[in-house]
This record gives structure tokens, C-alpha cells and sequence, in this order.
């Protein structure tokens, strides 16, 4: 009699919205045996997503109304005002700098989205008024979010590459947020830096490829988003920026830059999380709005006896909890002037100081050499002031923003550079 052989099952995790994800369950969002994951993508209907959004929205309005009700129970009411006030009660800055300079933080994981590249001069996705999402009105797509959606990107590239001319890297400088992430490096501290933005910004200030995974991908190399065939990257960025459409020599669908979309698999490097998360004895969030998933997930799998410290314009995911857990620490408000206090803290400031200038100097041939690059970064910031000194005179405008989703929030920053 012959027996059946067992089927196994592979489990893959795609990138998504955090409405997507409350229909996933743990062991597929976060468990340690992740399958097939290389270039397989798993696609999901606009029609679906867009519901999720729509109810998102919804939720968030009802929120809004209940937060203005003055019949709301005051536990309900928990303006971002009260939940700084609270981040600055427990002496968060203080607390991790003591722990650091003991000697107690020798692995520490950081995490970051579209808003540690807003001081670079690089919009993030979900300020009102100013993000990225804010400003599509013009690619006439169904909901913001559409842009980077794979399925909407195969019926209609164009939105998608006209968002990239603005976001691809070259025309921005790392700022002060980069390089303090650098130093954790150069003392030996980083264990490795989590980052949903495609900018680039983090290899380029010189924080190693080792050191670094990109949950979203980047721009540094393209392929056919249907066979994935590979396709030259600076070619790809050539036809984009001429508003052209590159296609894939093998099937001649459209090429695009391995960004990772709604809908598509992570890269394999994201799956280092199963080791290092455990490994962490600090976790540092930054510029961030923990809504896209699975990455917004990563913050709750370190151990419960591990500070964690959010660094951001607003209180975020488990940080929105009232009281904090215990040993939570967090500081709101403007991003570079919060890592700036956080480094004189620990005596990092002067060496900070001068490994961007070190840097700068060296990279003025560079940018002499490319005007387009000065002109779409003045384009960008809508001013012919350098990224340090935005930062030097406080532009919280452009210093504050959050993780958009690389989101790509960034998506990158998307990008945020090309931020849950």
C-alpha cells in the first residue's frame, strides 16, 4: 500500500499595509522559517487594497472625532503633546546615553525610515500638506499608495517613474542623522541598521553594506518586473530620467528598479532579523511611522528586557501605549535636534561634526561635476542651502518628517530617497 508523501508548506512575506497585515497571523508575519522568498512575488488586487486603505481612513477619522469629544474618557484622549511630556518624565535621551557609555549597549539594532532623509532635503510619504502622498493628485491614480502598488505599476508605469525621477539618488547628501548612525559603526556598537528608505543616503554617508539592509530595496539595480530577467540599472535610470519606458530584452515587458512594492517579496537579506533582533541589547527607532508591515513588526521582536528608544515627530505603534512598557524610552519633535542633544550626550558630537565635513570636502568634485544633481536638489528643498545648513538653522520642515513608507515608506523614503 503506498503512502502519500507529506507536502510542505512554504511560507513567504510580502511587504504591506498595516491594514493588510491584521489578516495575517503571527507565524506567517514573523515566524523563523521564511521558504522561497527570492524574486517569487505574491500579487494582491488594487481593488483590495484600496478597501483596506478606505477603511483605514475611516478608522482614523473616527479616531479623530473621538480625540475632540470632550465626553471621551481622558485614557482615550492621549494627544501626542501628553505622550512627549511622558517620553521626557522617564529621561529617555539620558537613560540610553548612561546605559551606552557603561558599556551595557554593545549590539544595537536601529531602525529607520523616510524621516531621518527629510533633513537631506528629501519630502517623506504621510506629512499633510507636504509628503509625497500629498502630491499625486497629478499621476491621476485611484489612492496614493497605488504608486507603489506591482499590480497598478504592470497596467500603468508612468505614475510610478515620474514619482522616481524625484526620488532616485545622486542629487541628495546624508545629513547629521546618517553620519551619528556611522559612529555607533565606527565604535564598534552597530550590529546592524534596518531602513525602509531607497535613497541611498546610508551607503553613501559610509555605513558598510554588511552593516546595512535595505527591507525595501533600492535603486542600485534593476530588473523585468514580470520575469525578473536582469536589466542594467543605469540604463534603466536613463530611460526613466528621459521619460521613457525601459523594457525587458528577453520578454519586453517594463523594467523598474528592484524597490520593493506592495505585493512583492522582501529581500533575502531581511530575514537576517531572525538573528539579530535577539542578539540586540538597545533598539533604536527613528524617523519612522511603523505602518507598513511586515517591517513596522520588527520593534516587538526584541527581548522584553531590551530598551527600546523612539526618536520621531509623533508616538508610534507599541510607543503609543499609555503608560510606556517598561524600559520604552522616547523623545519627540524635531529628528536631527534630538540626535544632535543624543550625541553630546554621549560625547559623539565634535567627531560627528567633523567626519561630515571630512566627508563633504571630499565629494565637492563630485557635485561641481553634476549640475543636474544641485539643480533637482534645489528643486527639492526649494532652497540653494546644503542639507547642513537646513539642519544648522533648525528647518524643522524639513527635519521632522517621518517614515513614509521607503515606504518605500519610502519606499525609500521612497526613496525617501526612493518610510510600517
Amino acid at each position: 500500500m503506498n503512502k502519500k508523501a507529506p507536502q510542505c508548506t512554504v511560507t513567504r512575506i510580502t511587504r504591506s499595509s498595516s491594514s493588510q497585515a491584521r489578516h495575517t497571523g503571527p507565524a506567517e508575519a514573523l515566524g523563523p522559517e521564511f521558504g522561497l522568498y527570492g524574486k517569487q512575488r505574491k500579487k494582491q488586487t488594487d481593488s483590495t487594497l484600496a478597501q483596506d486603505l478606505s477603511q483605514m481612513s475611516v478608522s482614523r477619522q473616527n479616531s479623530s472625532a473621538l480625540g475632540a469629544s470632550s465626553s471621551v474618557p481622558a485614557q482615550a484622549c492621549r494627544s501626542s503633546g501628553s505622550r512627549s511630556t511622558l517620553g521626557r518624565s522617564r529621561g529617555g535621551l539620558a537613560s540610553v546615553a548612561r546605559l551606552v557609555k557603561l558599556g551595557r549597549c554593545k549590539n544595537v539594532v536601529v531602525v529607520a525610515g523616510a524621516g531621518i532623509s527629510t533633513a537631506s532635503g528629501i519630502p517623506d510619504f504621510r506629512t499633510p500638506g507636504t509628503g509625497l502622498y500629498a502630491n499625486l493628485e497629478q499621476y491621476n491614480i485611484p489612492y496614493p499608495e497605488a504608486v507603489f502598488n506591482i499590480d497598478f505599476f504592470s497596467n500603468d508605469p508612468l505614475p510610478f517613474f515620474s514619482l522616481a525621477k524625484a526620488l532616485y539618488p545622486g542629487s541628495h547628501r546624508p545629513n547629521y542623522i546618517h553620519y551619528f548612525i556611522r559612529v555607533l559603526h565606527h565604535k564598534g556598537l552597530l550590529l546592524r541598521m534596518y531602513t525602509q528608505n531607497i535613497d541611498g543616503l546610508e551607503k553613501l554617508c559610509g555605513i558598510p553594506d554588511d552593516k546595512l539592509v535595505e527591507a525595501h530595496g533600492s535603486f542600485s539595480t534593476a530588473s523585468c518586473h514580470l520575469c525578473y530577467t536582469a536589466f542594467p540599472a543605469a540604463e534603466a535610470k536613463a530611460a526613466i530620467m528621459s521619460d521613457k519606458v525601459p523594457l525587458c530584452s528577453f520578454c519586453a515587458a517594463t523594467v523598474k528598479p528592484d524597490v520593493v512594492f506592495f505585493g512583492e517579496d522582501l529581500p533575502e537579506k531581511y530575514f537576517l532579523h531572525t538573528k539579530d533582533f535577539p542578539k540586540a541589547d538597545l533598539l533604536i527607532i527613528m524617523g519612522t511611522s511603523l505602518q507598513i508591515e511586515p517591517f513596522a513588526s520588527l520593534v516587538n521582536t526584541v527581548r522584553a528586557t531590551v530598551p527600546r528608544l523612539l526618536l520621531n515627530r509623533h508616538a508610534v505603534g507599541p510607543f503609543e501605549r499609555v503608560p510606556l512598557r517598561r524600559g520604552d524610552h522616547m523623545e519627540l519633535g524635531d529628528l536631527v535636534a534630538t540626535v544632535r542633544r543624543f550625541a553630546e550626550m554621549l560625547g559623539w558630537d565634535s567627531e560627528i561634526e567633523e567626519l561630515m565635513s571630512t566627508q563633504e570636502t571630499q565629494s565637492i568634485p563630485v557635485l561641481i561635476s553634476s549640475p543636474p544633481s544641485l539643480s533637482s536638489q534645489t528643486h527639492e528643498s526649494g532652497s540653494t542651502d546644503s542639507p547642513r545648513k537646513m539642519e544648522a538653522r533648525g528647518d524643522g520642515a524639513r527635519s521632522n518628517g517621518e517614515e513614509s513608507d521607503s515606504e518605500t515608506d519610502s519606499k525609500s523614503s521612497a526613496s525617501s530617497t526612493l518610510s510600517s
